[in-house]
């Protein structure tokens, strides 16, 4: 197998859509995501790293999303909206929420009322030229657009209950009860596949203004899909169901830094005789759909595919589960064959075995390293920076990390100690000082979160894992995305250290 050309020496953000500042309650693909690709320009970065930009689910997660394929409508932009004639200056103005941390109930009401706007006057006549792009897109991604805008309406209609709790004739897909309940549904169905079509527009249009300037775009695919969602109730038989199309198992890991007791996720698992069966076409189409919105793809929970974690369905832990064999090589080169080089950054972080390392250096994948972890908490050696290869992508932390000011100061003695001896730095500018470190250090990509970059403490903390409300919430405001400190700050790190 040939070595693909490696990513360049380079750089980046990591920022989730819903943190960029705006006034209507959640960041959006409107001006605001714009100004943010002028500062990353001006800071001389070359990725913005974004989390899943799906429909989130439980927990506001965008891990626990209801389609792996449709993109969230809280992002579509009021005023692009507004621009292209679907809605006017007062729908937009009606919009608008306080600033601070997200509200997510206010931003789903507002965002599902300026949609049905959209879409109705959409119907009466306005945007026409929309008209031959909208049904080119409806006939291009029929294959998830139809299954899932059926779901989310049936869901609206059954008052939000998950799928598994409607009529049997609709959770079991009656085709009778299927065609019954479209034409009640029709005008639900067509404004969510008209939302759709709209999200990927904009989305298109951000990237290509990305592009613009010299930034590409690393997404994220989360390796399971919510077990609520139209992936599995169009598609159950991939996945390990009972009769009732209950999960068998679910997905977690076992106890870890996060967790002493493991983290119980919930997620069904694959049937993955079921997927080798099609040479893995769902898991192709995936892909290929996640590349039109980036350009680089992080697989989360990479080990998964070497061999995951599967839980008892109704435990109440993830404490009794077993490690079983997942599809390793067969899913990489079946993805390799229809993509050709792969664009994608395995997460291989937790528990990793020396097979899982064989996996990812055999499609010459890059890891990743997370330089919070070489210092404090579950300390491994395989994260000092002197270990690494170029084939890596280092961060100060994840989304799932605290800040790094939230992490220095919930060090112990022994572990400051032990930082400071390493980045002497660190003891009067411990989190430019990680920062350095990971822009320093061999790895091709170094990224770190803009919580980072801003010194902002644990308030700032985007996710706690086993925590299951208060998170996905933080935003920036304009002031801070715009701070010439940092961007001036990254802008010299960046060329000091070629990147």
């Amino acid at each position: 197998m040939s070595s693909p050309t490696p990513i360049a020496r380079s750089s980046g953000i990591l920022l989730h859509l819903t943190s960029l500042p705006g006034p209507f309650g959640i960041g959006d693909l409107g001006p605001g995501a714009r100004q943010w690709l002028d500062s990353l320009a001006a800071a001389r970065q070359r990725w913005w790293q974004v989390l899943p930009v799906v429909p989130t689910g439980y927990g506001d997660s965008p891990y626990q999303s209801p389609s792996t394929f449709a993109g969230n409508l809280n992002f579509l932009s009021p005023e692009v909206l507004a621009a292209e004639g679907l809605v006017s200056a007062t729908d937009v103005t009606a919009c608008e929420l306080p600033a601070g941390p997200i509200h997510y109930a206010a931003v789903i009401a507002a965002k599902k009322q300026l949609l049905a706007l959209a879409y109705a006057r959409f119907r009466a006549g306005a945007a026409a030229a929309l008209r031959v792009p909208f049904q080119s897109f409806c006939d291009q991604e029929a294959a998830w657009l139809n299954d899932y805008a059926l779901f989310v309406a049936i869901k609206d209609h059954m008052g939000g209950r998950p799928w598994w709790q409607w009529p049997q004739s609709l959770a079991q897909r009656d085709p009778d009860a299927l065609r019954t309940i479209r034409e009640k549904l029709a005008e639900a169905i067509e404004t969510y596949r008209f939302g759709q079509f709209l999200f990927f527009r904009q989305w298109t249009q951000l990237r290509a203004e990305a592009h613009q300037r010299g930034i590409r775009l690393l997404g994220d695919i989360p390796i399971y899909v919510a077990d609520d969602s139209a992936d599995v109730w169009a598609h159950p038989e991939l996945f390990l169901l009972d009769e009732n199309r209950r999960p068998l198992f679910v997905a977690g890991v076992p106890p870890d830094y996060f967790s002493r007791t493991g983290q119980l996720w919930g997620n069904p698992v694959y049937d993955w005789n079921a997927h080798r069966r099609t040479v893995y076409r769902w898991w192709v189409a995936r892909l290929q759909a996640t590349l039109r919105w980036v350009d680089l793809v992080r697989i989360d929970h990479f080990r998964g595919i070497e061999a995951y974690w599967a839980v008892p369905a109704g435990d109440a832990t993830a404490e009794n589960g077993r490690w079983v064999p997942g599809p390793r090589e067969e899913l990489l080169e079946a993805l390799r064959t229809a993509l050709g080089q792969l664009p994608v950054v395995a997460e291989d972080l937790g528990f990793i075995t020396p097979e899982v390392d064989e996996l990812r250096e055999r499609f010459h994948l890059p890891g990743m390293r997370v330089l919070q972890f070489a210092f404090g908490g579950e300390v491994e050696a395989r994260f000092l920076p002197h270990r690494y290869s170029r084939n890596l992508l280092v961060t100060t932390g994840t989304h799932d990390n605290d800040t790094t000011r939230g992490w220095f100061e919930k060090l112990t003695a022994e572990e400051r100690g032990a930082y400071e001896a390493y980045v002497p730095e660190a003891t009067r500018d411990p989190v430019w000082a990680l920062i350095r470190t990971g822009w320093a250090s061999v790895a091709d990509v170094a990224v770190a979160p803009l919580q980072d970059v801003l010194e902002l403490g644990s308030e700032a903390r985007l996710n706690t894992p086993g925590v299951a409300s208060g998170n996905w919430v933080w935003r920036a405001s304009e002031a801070q995305i715009t701070d010439r400190t940092w961007i001036d700050r990254l802008a010299e790190y960046t060329q000091v250290y070629e990147r």
